[in-house]
């Protein structure tokens, strides 16, 4: 099971036929939309099909439910380190959780900034820019839950004040929640209100639609096929986020996927051999690139004819991803990260109060280490 976009089907279809060809092993792949990829239960997709492919937050729940097989097999320790060194920022990791490796990434992505070079004459680099852009109308923000939230993961970390992973503490110091929240609620005001219902892919689409003259998306997980020419009517390119803080791309809420293998899998050992496969180097920059993925290898990243093919989207980005937050990922996170998306949405849309929507997501937080799932 993987999501429904190219960027997540396609590379996974080619790369099953391939390893057919290679091996007899046929997998079949189907496809869910984006919001649920980003919130339905792994647990059933766990008990209803081998290979998954997931997001690395849900790592603590997974771990408590007990629905994925662990990847850190004996005999393959080297093809593991060789993974663990050519993660793209801190994706490899992102999947371990209590000395266990459940996924390996496939596709690195975090939150980025897209730009159109034909409508300006160069990506905003610092946030006051980008607002300049916005009062002209010149500015999408992908607002839809879970990346309301997102953005307030990642001008918080630009800050220098991240917000907390691990403790069963307050998300964030009132102060810095209240002044990321009336940055997010200062660029709203300038957006068009449907920003607020409008998820990465979205956005996309009407920056890269004809006739268009959205010029920026600065805080949004990159995607790269609309850097391909002729992808659609108008090419996108990407570039690193616009920072806040003066300290550089650094913070943005990491993203991406990662392959998994279930624990109720009858070929399991079959599932996991595919993993490692396509997850390695040569399968990363060849074939998964080629047909249309956002691999999560290094040695795809920094490929001449990789970049060149997409207009140096992974070069282009790059930093940013070296620089990148990692989410809370404890059992009970997946719950929080919808309850406190909705209740910043609902504190933008209405203009309610700095104070009240911070102490809010504190106590939601808090209460998502009491209560698991």
């Amino acid at each position: 099971m993987t999501w429904n976009h190219p960027r997540g089907y396609d590379p996974m279809v080619a790369c099953s036929r391939l390893w057919r060809e290679k091996t007899g092993v046929s997998i079949e792949w189907e496809k869910r939309s984006l919001q649920d990829f980003e919130s339905f239960s792994v647990e059933e997709l766990a008990r209803a099909y081998d290979l998954i492919v997931i997001d690395h937050p849900h790592v603590g729940q997974i771990t408590a439910e007990k629905c994925l097989a662990p990847l850190d097999v004996p005999g393959r320790e080297a093809e593991r380190e060789a993974l663990a060194k050519a993660s793209v920022g801190r994706s490899y990791p992102s999947y371990t959780w209590q000395d266990r490796q459940w996924a390996f990434p496939i596709d690195a992505a975090t939150q980025v900034q897209a730009w159109r070079p034909d409508l300006i004459d160069a990506a905003p680099k610092i946030w006051t820019e980008v607002l300049e852009l916005a009062q002209r109308s010149r500015v999408l923000l992908p607002l839809r839950p879970p990346h309301s939230l997102m953005c307030f993961f990642t001008l918080a970390a630009d800050l220098g004040r991240p917000c907390a992973v691990e403790s069963p503490s307050d998300l964030i110091d009132p102060d810095t929640g209240e002044t990321v929240f009336e940055m997010l609620r200062e660029i709203a005001a300038l957006l068009d209100p449907e920003c607020l219902t409008m998820d990465p892919i979205a956005v996309f689409e009407k920056m890269a639609e004809a006739g268009s003259r959205i010029a920026c998306a600065p805080l949004i997980y990159g995607y790269v096929p609309y850097a391909a020419a002729g992808f659609r009517p108008n090419r996108l390119f990407f570039c690193d986020m616009p920072t806040v803080g003066g300290n550089g791309p650094v913070g943005s809420a990491l993203g991406g996927t990662g392959i998994a293998v279930s624990a109720f899998s009858a070929a399991g050992e079959e599932a996991i051999d595919f993993a490692y496969w396509i997850a390695s180097g040569d399968v990363q920059r060849g074939l998964y690139a080629a047909a249309g993925g956002q691999p999560g290898h290094a040695a795809a990243w920094e490929d001449e004819a990789v970049n060149v093919a997409t207009g140096d989207f992974y070069r282009g980005t790059r930093a940013t991803l070296e620089g990148a937050w990692v989410r809370p990922r404890h059992d009970g996170y997946m719950a929080f990260q919808q309850a406190a998306s909705d209740r910043l949405n609902e504190g933008l849309a209405g203009r309610q109060d700095a104070p009240r929507v911070v102490a809010d997501i504190n106590r939601l937080f808090r209460q998502s280490f009491a209560a698991p799932g």
